[in-house]
């Protein structure tokens, strides 16, 4: 069984124009992880850094996170990253979507052996 790391988006009519509405486009959890480093560190250069990836690649992946959800989560300043509405808006969930996959790993890490009744963990 392959394992997905995407998280589907629902769009919001009113935020895509152009879009189709309800079209849900994936979303992944390496993208929500990188939005939420920039804004906590305000610069693309440090939080590339503290994720250990190159700057490039994370510009990219918040630039498609963008267009995926079809909105701008940041106003790029000479100084750095500053949250837009919509990132401060997009913010608050992304942690509660990471917070939720981490109790959510947890709570299969610590369930007793032998725990499933069902036999899907039966590999």
């Amino acid at each position: 069984m392959s394992r997905s790391n995407a998280v589907w988006i629902w769009r919001h009519p009113t935020l895509t124009a152009g879009t189709p509405p309800g079209r849900i486009d994936p979303v992944s959890l390496a993208q929500i992880q990188y939005f939420v480093a920039v804004a906590e560190e305000g610069h693309v250069g440090r939080a590339a850094n503290a994720l250990r990836i190159a700057q490039p690649a994370l510009s990219r992946q918040i630039r498609r996170l963008e267009d995926e959800l079809g909105a701008s989560l940041f106003v790029r300043t000479p100084r750095g990253m500053k949250l837009s509405e919509s990132g401060h808006t997009f913010l608050g969930h992304a942690r509660a979507i990471l917070e939720r996959v981490r109790a959510a790993e947890e709570a299969i890490r610590t369930r007793p052996v032998g725990a499933a009744k069902d036999g899907a963990d039966s590999d």
